[in-house]
């Protein structure tokens, strides 16, 4: 039986028992978001902006058009009558100003996007300025020291931190929203939501495996040197809120060392977590899987592009198809909104979800607040955006109670003011606190390599013939074309142990061939010659005695010297190459090129790994760089108002016009299979990406000329059939590779 129309309604659903409808009135809905909200901005001291969001955000429901369309087109009664437009996040922001006059504003921008994305502010301006609140809409009664209240609210430092602040309301609001729709909808679902267990628990945790790990280390050298870094990181964990780095040679432990360091930090400063961000997918999965031993899995999120977030997709069929692993559907649901106490996850998903408008982006920033922040690889973030980049991380820090800590071999320039070229400057931190005292020479102490700076230029077959009368070598080269080169000079002088390594294969091929090399290079009777991408050099855990690597910039010969003599084991220094290949096949344009040109300006170093000479190669490469906010987000976020509809579209984190295609590798002919049968899930959607690889335009054209490719759905391109993927080199055309500059 239906219940009385007079209930304004938020939300209803019919009971799967009996049938009967069960109603969420407006009025329970926005106080339960109110709550929630007011609750997550409590860290950050916006409780009360939090709150009115919630109470007005949905004030447009109780317009006579919405509750016709929602009785209408749920068929709770097919009598109503939809009678004009029902559009009504607008009311609530219209309601937020009235009331609430300049101290509604931001509240207004939060409440008017909750739904489609923040606006850009004029084009919201124009919305409000032609509508007006319906009539029949009662506003709540509001104490007189409430809009006070607000104002006190807003404390800014500098004019970049109200977009940023905007955005945090607007994330507590978002999540609220969804989360208390969802206890009414699908109460089932939101008590799998799981929190995880307190900092203090996981120190303890970390601190047990530590001991764990010591007692099974030999006394190595290596291993007294990562025992003090990890010294270091505990006894400086205690230091107030900031901004820090951790500056440790390849080798030197640092991944345990800044999660003890950030534990630690935690606990001392009352703070709820930590947030690692990493440059590359591949490291991602090889931290997880060591986090997940230590701390458990109900305590690791990992959330990258292979752990979707699409809004365009739904779960609806993964009960159907076997997905009922409650795990997956808790791990899967933390991705919505970051509530874990430890999160891993990309650059590319931290960054451009500080700059994006659209809400399931946005959703986790609240979560950000009060946790530290490590930034892995840190030389690996892009020049054009060091300015929005820092801009961001300052105002957390400042405003939203984090902490930052910044860990890498060779640690770029992060503080103080640089010049460009053509005079734009870049405007670093006021301060930033190096864990590792300076009086500590590590870059002495994890000394095990000889780099050696070839200055003959040579070609691919000359370079194969050098690398044919090692026992077992690496060889780093720039481009994905050149990869293929050397491995075919190679392959043709019938070597018979040759590994080819580069993007042009699926995620899950490179790692069985990880996984195969390493075996290979423990191996004291096999000849191993690995020819490879950039790829290997961050986070690969493998160790050659003699590596090769094309000319670079400096971070990108001390990361390949990473994987020469990793474990001290050689009783002599290990060999590392840097060769510079013929002009044809020189340094590509670019960032590229300034970083090599970079390198080579630089002066005498007798140690190029010192803390020096890092300092010196980043100051040239920054100043041949030239703008550091390639898409004028000052312009956009706070000298010319809040556009962030604009900045969003304008901020990419790497610049790609790559097209993503599934391969036919492993399994992955069985999940295509599904998909034609029960549509794209999120299980299969993110077992997909281990199979994917991608391709620049040009390659795509020419693949689709020779029937190559398959559209399954909308978002699923299918290369078939099996000689387009060759396993050894990946993806190939008629038996060759395109000439494609190699992009992580």
């Amino acid at each position: 039986m239906k219940m009385e129309k007079e209930k304004i309604i938020s939300h209803l659903k019919q009971d799967s028992k009996n049938g009967s409808w069960v109603i969420q009135t407006n009025e329970e809905h926005s106080k339960g978001v109110a709550e929630f909200a007011s609750e997550f901005c409590q860290k950050f001291g916006m409780r009360n902006h939090a709150y009115w969001c919630g109470i007005l955000h949905d004030l447009g429901k109780e317009r006579h058009t919405f509750q016709g369309y929602i009785r209408k087109m749920s068929g709770y009664d097919n009598n109503s009558i939809i009678d004009g437009e029902h559009a009504h996040a607008y009311i609530g922001a219209l309601a937020s100003i009235q009331l609430l006059k300049n101290n509604g504003l931001l509240p207004a921008m939060a409440i008017a996007g909750h739904h489609r994305g923040l606006y850009d502010w004029d084009n919201l301006k124009y919305i409000l300025s032609n509508n007006v609140i319906p009539g029949e809409i009662k506003l709540p009664i509001m104490q007189e020291n409430v809009s006070h209240e607000i104002q006190a609210e807003i404390q800014t430092e500098q004019p970049w931190d109200i977009h940023m602040i905007t955005r945090m309301l607007f994330s507590a609001l978002v999540d609220a929203d969804y989360l208390d729709t969802e206890r009414f909808m699908n109460p089932e679902i939101y008590l799998l939501r799981k929190k995880g267990e307190h900092v203090s628990i996981l120190l303890s945790k970390l601190e047990a495996y530590l001991v764990k790990l010591k007692k099974q280390c030999d006394k190595s050298s290596i291993n007294e040197i990562r025992n003090i870094v990890q010294n270091c990181c505990r006894q400086s964990g205690n230091l107030k809120r900031g901004i820090f780095s951790l500056t440790v040679p390849t080798g030197g432990g640092k991944t345990l060392s800044s999660i003890l360091w950030a534990l630690k930090h935690c606990v001392a400063n009352g703070m709820d977590g930590i947030i690692i961000a990493i440059p590359y997918t591949s490291i991602i999965e090889q931290t997880t899987e060591i986090f997940r031993k230590i701390f458990g899995s109900e305590n690791i999120l990992e959330h990258h592009s292979n752990i979707t977030d699409h809004e365009d997709l739904y779960n609806k069929n993964d009960d159907e198809l076997g997905n009922s692993n409650t795990s997956f559907k808790e791990n899967r649901l933390a991705t919505e909104n970051w509530d874990c106490p430890i999160v891993v996850t990309t650059n590319v998903q931290l960054f451009e979800s500080l700059y994006h408008h659209r809400p399931s982006k946005c959703r986790k920033l609240h979560n950000i607040a009060n946790k530290v922040i490590i930034l892995d690889e840190t030389q690996s973030l892009p020049p054009q955006l060091l300015q929005p980049l820092v801009r961001a991380l300052d105002t957390l820090v400042r405003r939203f109670n984090c902490s930052i800590l910044t860990t890498t071999a060779s640690q770029p320039i992060l503080k103080g003011t640089l010049k460009g070229s053509g005079g734009k400057k870049f405007i670093g931190f006021d301060q930033i606190t190096e864990i590792i005292p300076q009086d500590n020479q590590l870059h002495e102490d994890l000394n095990r390599v000889k780099i050696i700076f070839d200055q003959e230029k040579i070609d691919c077959k000359r370079l194969a013939s050098d690398l044919i009368i090692q026992e077992k070598v690496l060889c780093i080269v720039n481009t994905r074309q050149i990869a293929n080169e050397v491995f075919c000079e190679l392959k043709t002088a019938g070597v018979k142990d040759v590994i080819h390594l580069s993007r042009m294969m699926c995620g899950n091929h490179i790692k069985k061939v990880l996984k195969d090399i390493k075996g290979m290079v423990a191996n004291p009777e096999k000849q191993l010659v690995v020819i490879s991408t950039q790829l290997i050099e961050a986070g690969v855990d493998l160790d050659f005695p003699v590596v090769y690597r094309q000319e670079a910039g400096l971070d990108s010969i001390l990361q390949a010297a990473g994987r020469c003599n990793r474990d001290g084991k050689l009783r002599e220094l290990g060999l590392v190459r840097v060769f510079s290949l013929d002009k044809i096949k020189g340094v590509p344009n670019g960032l590229l090129t300034y970083a090599n040109d970079a390198r080579k300006n630089m002066p005498y170093f007798e140690n190029i790994s010192s803390p020096q000479a890092i300092e010196r190669y980043f100051m040239d490469y920054y100043k041949r760089c030239g703008d550091f906010d390639k898409h004028d987000m000052e312009g956009l976020l706070w000298k010319n108002g809040l556009n962030f509809e604009t900045a969003s579209k304008e901020f990419k984190y790497i610049e790609s016009n790559n097209i993503s295609i599934v391969v036919n590798y492993g399994n992955s002919s069985e999940l295509i299979d599904t998909i034609k049968k029960y549509g794209l899930t999120n299980k299969t959607r993110q077992e997909l990406y281990g199979f994917t690889v991608d391709i620049n335009k040009t390659t795509y054209h020419k693949l689709m000329e020779r029937g190559a490719i398959q559209q399954i759905n909308e978002f699923v391109l299918w290369l078939w059939p099996k000689q387009f993927y060759d396993h050894e080199v990946g993806v190939v055309i008629d038996n060759y590779w395109t000439e494609e500059t190699f992009i992580i």
